[in-house]
């Protein structure tokens, strides 16, 4: 009995869940509480991975998109789309937003043994967001450094506006969209004449 306890202490829970098509897992303990989706009011002037922010029980949350944050499509909302509230260690301590997910999948608990080291290559996300990849049945999950992911004044991926000219700010920006060829045209048209 003795071994199963000790072996039990060895392993630690993951909560996956599922954001484009990928598995994901963040330490359960960092999980405060899954939300049902519903509608996330959106703040102008906030980066593209931030949809917007929530009414969690009288506190405003904001929601992020890692989709979006890891250089992908905004998720679309469906029928299993949910909000994890959790809880980051930022540099002033610690704060709690959302993570929009498609789908939660289950909590799994992984020795060390089961954990790989992340490779450098073809998961779509940066090494430096990954602690490993966890062994899960026949397949693996990617395990995210949260803390690291959601640190504030992180750059968002090369998915930006164009620069547009001094004192101009791109209306698209502000409602999230993003500018592909009319940027440069807007910033040539709005340069003074010659």
């Amino acid at each position: 009995m003795r071994d199963a306890v000790e072996a039990a202490g060895e392993q630690a829970q993951y909560l996956s869940f599922r954001i484009d098509g990928i598995d994901y897992a963040v330490p359960i303990l960092k999980v405060r509480e899954i939300l049902q989706h519903e509608e996330i009011t959106r703040v102008p002037g906030t980066p593209p991975s931030v949809r917007g922010v929530l009414n969690v029980r009288g506190a405003v949350v904001p929601v992020v998109d890692l989709a979006v944050k890891f250089g992908g499509s905004a998720s679309r909302p469906g029928r299993f789309t949910c909000v994890l509230v959790v809880e980051v260690e930022v540099a002033g301590g610690s704060l709690t937003l959302g993570v929009l997910a498609d789908a939660v999948n289950e909590v799994v608990a992984l020795r060390p043994d089961e954990i790989e080291p992340s490779p450098s290559f073809g998961t779509g996300v940066s090494v430096e967001y990954l602690v490993g990849m966890g062994k899960v049945g026949r397949g693996f999950v990617l395990l995210l450094d949260i803390d690291r992911v959601l640190a504030a004044g992180d750059a968002e991926p090369e998915r930006a506006a164009e620069p547009v000219a001094e004192g101009q700010v791109d209306a698209s920006v502000e409602a999230g969209e993003q500018p592909e060829a009319a940027a440069p045209e807007a910033a040539a048209a709005s340069a003074p004449p010659p």
